[in-house]
């Protein structure tokens, strides 16, 4: 969806479905058995000459100005580093590892090139065990800060969580740096982990980032993306299963401003039976040349039978000239599924939710004030951390108050919203 009028409201939506047939895989030369290749994930590789520096004309790079991300894909050398301050349950260990030990416990391989470039250039891994049958009273939490725009800094995070482990990892970007990274999370057998990922950085920093998660049998994964800083935020997330029964739900939540680029990519790749996911992603726009992009996608593997999957996403458009893209994408192998759907719909504030609270002497700066609260509030209260639940609170208010709760802010008259829903 784009829109540089106030009065334009538009659900910009394109939708993929592709069954994979025998014929095709024999012209594509893909042995019996072996893994496809989705259109929007390239195959794994750890080569760089795998994954060739982007023009912008790629499909996975056309939303992405790279012009923006200064520097970084040219993969200059660095030794640069973030602060670190870790928060640690009794039992977790820190250590450092080479990257060829992190590729040996089984981690998914950088499918693009700004994962391989930290692979390459971030000089070994830092590897977090989490003990098998942990039960963590307090979250595991890791705060990452830069101190400059200037400085290019390569990350490569493996979290190993063992069989039976309930925990929950917070991983928090603040301050400015120009940040490339890459971090993995290893989810034994019936492990319980919820993951909260949140880019809080300055107006100036950019950062590129692929969360890697591999989920064990009969795991359960809860991954949540939050971004709300940053001068320009590209976020990857990967879901792979190790085995059935394995559940993973992917949340999200941006809040883009003037001038700010908030880019999240998702792939989830049934390649094991009887798995579950779903995807919820909710943004917010307001001022000048704010875009946000999410791109969905689901491949469903001839092996994949039974499973279970949904994504959606929705984007709120508080003031003109911003521009929100939403694709979600489903490809299919086999028709042996319970159930597999998506939805997308872009909207401005709803006229009808205003009105009602203004005929019962609701203020109109505190009507938006409490469709916007409402519209992010089930997300917010999923986080789990309660701390962490009062900061994104706070922050959606001072977000708010940069044009919404200004006294000479106009609400743009709503148009008929244009959502779309597909299901197979």
């Amino acid at each position: 969806m784009v829109t540089d009028q106030p009065t334009v409201n538009q659900n910009y939506r394109k939708s993929l479905v592709t069954v994979a047939t025998e014929p095709v895989r024999d012209a594509l030369e893909v042995p019996e058995g072996s893994q496809v290749v989705s259109h929007l994930n390239p195959p794994a590789s750890y080569d760089l000459a795998d994954h060739p520096a982007p023009t912008g004309r790629e499909e996975v790079w056309r939303f992405t100005p790279l012009k923006r991300l200064r520097g970084i894909l040219d993969g200059e050398a660095s030794d640069a580093s973030l602060t670190w301050t870790t928060s640690l349950p009794e039992g977790v260990t820190v250590s450092t590892i080479t990257a060829q030990e992190a590729r040996d416990l089984g981690e998914l391989g950088p499918n693009e090139r700004p994962a391989a470039l930290a692979v390459a250039n971030a000089g070994g891994a830092v590897l977090i065990d989490v003990p098998a049958e942990l039960v963590g009273d307090e979250p595991l939490v890791i705060d990452l800060s830069g101190t400059s725009a200037d400085d290019l800094v390569w990350g490569h995070l493996v979290f190993r969580v063992g069989h039976h482990a309930e925990v929950t990892i917070v991983v928090t970007h603040t301050g400015s740096a120009r940040y490339c990274a890459t971090t993995s999370y290893l989810v034994g057998e019936g492990a319980q982990v919820d993951v909260v990922s949140l880019q809080d950085w300055d107006d100036d920093a950019v950062h590129l980032g692929r969360d890697a998660i591999r989920v064990g049998r009969d795991a359960r994964v809860k991954h949540t993306s939050i971004s709300f800083g940053g001068d320009l935020v590209r976020m990857h997330a990967n879901v792979s299963y190790a085995g059935p029964g394995g559940e993973s739900e992917l949340l999200g939540l941006y809040f883009a401003d003037e001038g700010q680029h908030l880019e999240h990519r998702l792939f989830v790749d049934h390649d094991a039976p009887r798995t579950q996911s779903n995807v919820l992603y909710k943004g917010a726009l307001q001022g000048k040349g704010a875009h946000t992009v999410w791109i969905g996608n689901v491949l469903i593997r001839k092996v994949a039978e039974g499973i279970e999957t949904y994504e959606e996403n929705r984007n709120l458009v508080l003031t003109d000239g911003c521009q929100a893209d939403s694709v979600p994408n489903l490809e299919i192998e086999t028709g042996e599924i319970e159930g597999a759907g998506h939805a997308s719909a872009t909207a401005r504030f709803d006229d009808q939710q205003l009105f009602y609270l203004r005929s019962r002497g609701v203020t109109e700066q505190e009507a938006r004030r409490l469709v916007l609260h409402g519209f992010f509030h089930d997300l917010i209260r999923k986080v789990g951390v309660p701390s962490l639940e009062e900061r994104l609170t706070a922050t959606v208010e001072e977000e708010l108050s940069k044009n919404v709760f200004r006294a000479d802010h106009v609400v743009p008259v709503d148009q008929p919203t244009v959502a779309a829903e597909a299901g197979a």
